[in-house]
């Protein structure tokens, strides 16, 4: 199964419908699949559901499909650093399903399990689980979350080989795998491609198995914020 394509545009082509649900990987700046998201911007494909922990910020990430208003609802844990989502969300016109940051990852992983849904104490109590079916176990109470099923995956990671086997550096590790398996197809961007065999199968942290394609390409590194002091003399 060839999982290599030459470009975004390419990666994604047959995949993307109006409406449909994406999950997409990154944390903050860090490991956003900046490529990927530019392609569907260009391609034009609307109404979408997205299930992210953020929406980047204004000029970056998701950040650029919600300027074009290509986006429909945010399934998010944090919004804070993009001045768009906010605006869209407090005057109507986006939708926002919030959640507990570690009960969205675990949503995704769920999805990748074919776990339909789980319980968790998270959010018993509050905003959070309104219309939530609520069950007692052991005398504490504990609220029903549904499992991410989405319908497409966009991932970034560090390296990967022929196979869709990856590796993700620091930060970008967190959301991705998650994102990575609820998809039912993922598509995931990379700053290296290596020959299949050349990981160290110990170093692996997403198996191929659940990358259908795969592309290389040049990616902007942005610092979230940056803090500096005057340097010292000697």
């Amino acid at each position: 199964m060839k999982k290599v394509y030459g470009s975004a545009a390419e990666a994604l082509d047959g995949v993307l419908f109006d409406g449909m649900t994406i999950a997409a990987g990154g944390f903050g700046l860090c490991g956003i699949p900046e490529l990927l998201l530019e392609a569907i911007k260009q391609a034009g494909t609307k109404d979408l559901t997205f299930a992210s922990n953020n929406a980047g910020v204004d000029d970056f990430g998701i950040g650029i499909l919600l300027q074009t208003k290509q986006v429909k609802k945010m399934m998010s844990s944090y919004v804070g650093e993009n001045a768009e989502f906010m605006r869209q969300y407090l005057s109507g016109e986006l939708e926002l399903e919030f959640n507990p940051q570690g009960t969205l990852a675990e949503r995704m992983r769920a999805g990748g399990c074919g776990i339909p849904g789980f319980y968790t104490k998270t959010g018993v109590g509050t905003q959070i689980a309104e219309g939530k079916e609520v069950k007692e176990f052991d005398g504490e109470e504990y609220i029903l979350e549904r499992g991410i099923f989405a319908d497409l995956s966009i991932v970034k990671a560090w390296k990967a080989d022929e196979t869709g086997n990856l590796v993700f550096r620091k930060t970008a590790r967190n959301f991705n795998p998650p994102a990575a398996m609820c998809g039912k197809v993922c598509v995931v961007e990379v700053e290296e491609i290596v020959p299949t065999g050349s990981l160290d199968p110990d170093h692996i942290h997403l198996p191929g198995v659940y990358v259908h394609r795969l592309i290389q390409g040049e990616h902007e590194k942005r610092i979230e914020k940056v803090t500096t002091r005057p340097r010292e003399e000697a």
